[in-house]
């Protein structure tokens, strides 16, 4: 074959298209083709389309490594994870964030493996996640999602007649005014305040209930009771919840309900590698997705 028939007949704007439109706008691959051939009247095969996103996607692999370099020196991290098909079987797409950096990861498993290859020996002061015993362990302190406790004590107060889920709901309340403010505070009062809520919270947790949703939620905190408060160590740099990743999950939770998976591991690897740079580019001012799509590509 000649030197010049084995390249490509389409430009670095053609593939940004295309990976904008396959990862951000959640396009099947037939939807992706009809769009091409209808605003450019371009026709391609769903073999010919593959190699333009993998070609693509390509592009990408140096700047993700960037962006695990960041990760690995971060001194905060927080990750959270949600379930995709991936040919046709159960697989995960994860995600870790820290001040300078945003990771997407495809894997074929929730376990901690996923954390530990990542985060390559790398361990951080502080890690933030919900309870998932996968997420736990990988830092020197750790910081509960008390968002995903909220919702836990909220479910038992409606369905219990038990005044304990309604106790713990208010102490969530507290600590969620002292989250919002906890930079603004001097040292010693918010040494203060972090006192006050512990001998609270341990007044619930001895607080005895017949009821059995009190005392599975009362078992929920017990088990978490050296995680809820990190936040108040770390003012300004630790999150009280873990929305920031739930947020950065949800573009992938749309194109799994959307497309229903990938077809092959490299597709769903290459896209985590898309959202990782574009997420990572996002924490700095003036980009967009698309922006940083073409920039990469062209790069």
């Amino acid at each position: 074959m000649p030197e010049a028939a084995q390249g490509t007949p389409f430009g670095p704007r053609v593939h940004a298209v295309a990976a904008y439109l396959k990862t951000f706008q959640a396009l099947s691959d037939e939807r992706l083709q009809g769009a091409f051939a209808d605003l450019f009247g371009l026709r391609l095969s769903q073999g010919g389309l593959m190699n333009m996103l993998r070609r693509a996607q390509g592009a990408f692999a140096a700047a993700r490594d960037k962006a695990v370099a960041a990760l690995r020196r971060a001194t905060v991290v927080a990750s959270d994870e949600t379930g995709v098909r991936v040919e046709a079987s159960n697989a995960y797409h994860w995600v870790f964030r820290c001040s300078e950096a945003v990771v997407h990861r495809a894997a074929p498993t929730r376990g901690a493996i996923v954390v530990r290859t990542l985060m390559g020996g790398h361990r951080p002061a502080v890690w933030c996640s919900d309870r998932y015993a996968a997420q736990q362990g990988h830092a020197a302190a750790h910081q509960t999602c008390l968002a995903h406790l909220a919702r836990d004590v909220a479910s038992a107060d409606e369905a219990s007649a038990d005044v304990l889920p309604s106790r713990l709901r208010l102490w969530l309340h507290r600590a969620f005014a002292l989250a919002s403010d906890v930079a603004t505070f001097a040292a010693s009062t918010l040494a203060r305040k972090r006192r006050a809520l512990e001998r609270s919270l341990d007044d619930i947790l001895a607080a005895p209930t017949s009821c059995d949703l009190a005392r599975d939620i009362q078992r929920k905190f017990r088990r978490a009771r050296d995680q809820l408060l990190t936040f108040t160590r770390w003012p300004g740099r630790v999150e009280a919840t873990n929305n920031a990743c739930e947020r950065a999950l949800r573009p992938a939770v749309i194109q799994r309900k959307v497309t229903n998976g990938y077809r092959a591991m490299w597709a769903a690897e290459g896209e985590a590698d898309i959202r990782t740079v574009v997420d990572t580019a996002r924490l700095g001012p003036g980009t967009n997705a698309f922006k940083t799509i073409l920039q990469t590509v062209s790069a």
